[in-house]
């Protein structure tokens, strides 16, 4: 078939590595067509262009900047991207028809986008529910669920469900969820739809352990205890702060964070106020330099905010495992991603709003075997994981083999 898939990533190559190029790969392995629209921001001064490789073609559409903007120039090309993207299609895939058209949230603004392939075409559409936009902002405080801005993206998201053939979701904590919250969506088009990747040799044997802690000036003996990736209000960055300061000093721990994010400098200001000798802070890393990292540390961490009402269910997890590393998830009660990881014996669950649980997890952490724990944890990544579960997920909803 000939899908279409919209997404907000600024996706340049199909042989990235991520939740979202690997799952396009996949369904090109089964022998699909591929149609990706992208966008490419003003920033990076390029025009509208199509990328070509075997059975995919990448629209990168020229919208304005989206990221490393400020918050007005950010919500205005936000709005407008819709309409960007529909001109696009229009022009440069006049004669394709689309059978299907997937695309994921974040946006929930690409209703019209979705609705005229989906009447032109006769397309299927599908879901892929990544973020449950805009509750999670009410979460954090950012505006009521009386403001006019509240009230305009609720009315988008309801759009976005009633215009969706099939809604797949993280996790059942999120189907469970969207059941609740939209009495309107028929409960029997949604369905579990997992972050999946395809998966990769990472076996820390193959890595050269020593030179590469010593590289980063890691302690070799110590147990260490790495978060990487989005330094944010979603991340609890405060609340991480305090964990971090209930555990400074002590022996046999290290603790490593490498991101980026609007909550950056709340952990820099700590590390260079108080100097702790037990941790690294570094303001992200090339992706290949990011995965040596990881595979020469011992126990991921993630974190989320304790106020979030919504059952967020962080991709981060996948990377982890993947190094056939145990996970500390520290988050708010909704998600499941907790129990998960405790029901598949590869790690612990607290509470993001109790210093003293963190650190019991971190104390039974190196009390554990991780190396087992560790080992649960990839084989739970190939048994649920893998983009061709999520690629026979999708085909078998819409009817396709």
């Amino acid at each position: 078939m000939n899908i279409l898939f919209l997404t907000m990533s600024r996706m340049t190559d199909i042989n990235d590595r991520g939740i979202y190029p690997d799952l396009m790969r996949e369904f090109i392995k089964e022998g699909h067509n591929l149609y990706i629209v992208a966008p490419s921001e003003r920033r990076f001064n390029e025009k509208t262009h199509m990328i070509n490789w075997d059975r995919c073609t990448l629209l990168r559409v020229r919208v304005g900047n989206l990221q490393k903007t400020n918050l007005m120039e950010k919500g205005v090309s936000t709005l407008l991207i819709e309409s960007q993207f529909k001109v696009a299609i229009k022009k440069y895939f006049p004669n394709v028809k689309f059978d299907l058209v997937l695309y994921s949230t974040p946006p929930i603004t690409f209703v019209n986008v979705i609705k005229y392939v989906k009447k032109r075409d006769g397309a299927r559409t599908y879901l892929l529910l990544k973020d449950i936009f805009p509750q999670n902002a009410v979460d954090l405080n950012m505006f009521s669920k009386k403001s006019p801005i509240y009230m305009y993206f609720r009315l988008k998201e309801k759009n976005l469900y009633k215009i969706s053939d099939y809604i797949g979701c993280m996790s059942q904590a999120n189907v469970d969820y969207v059941i609740k919250h939209n009495s309107y969506v028929d409960k029997d088009i949604v369905h579990i739809s997992p972050n999946s990747i395809d998966i990769l040799d990472v076996s820390r044997d193959d890595v050269n352990r020593d030179e590469v802690r010593r590289r980063f000036g890691i302690p070799q003996d110590d147990t260490v205890f790495i978060y990487g990736g989005n330094l944010g209000k979603p991340q609890g960055i405060p609340f991480l702060i305090e964990c971090i300061m209930a555990n400074e000093n002590k022996n046999g721990r290290y603790f490593v964070i490498s991101g980026t994010g609007t909550e950056y400098n709340k952990l820099k200001t700590y590390f260079d106020e108080n100097k702790p000798k037990n941790m690294l802070l570094i303001n992200g890393l090339p992706k290949n330099e990011y995965e040596e990292l990881v595979s020469v540390c011992d126990v991921g961490l993630i974190f989320l905010d304790h106020r979030f009402t919504i059952p967020n269910f962080p991709s981060r997890l996948l990377g982890y495992i993947q190094c056939s590393m145990p996970v500390i998830a520290c988050t708010d009660v909704n998600t499941d991603v907790g129990r998960v990881i405790e029901d598949g014996n590869f790690g612990w669950w607290c509470e993001s709003n109790s210093t003293i649980e963190f650190t019991k997890a971190v104390e039974r952490a190196l009390e554990a075997d991780l190396d087992k724990l560790g080992k649960n944890g990839f084989e739970y990544l190939k048994n649920n994981y893998t983009v061709k579960h999520s690629c026979e997920i999708i085909c078998s909803k819409v009817g396709i083999k």
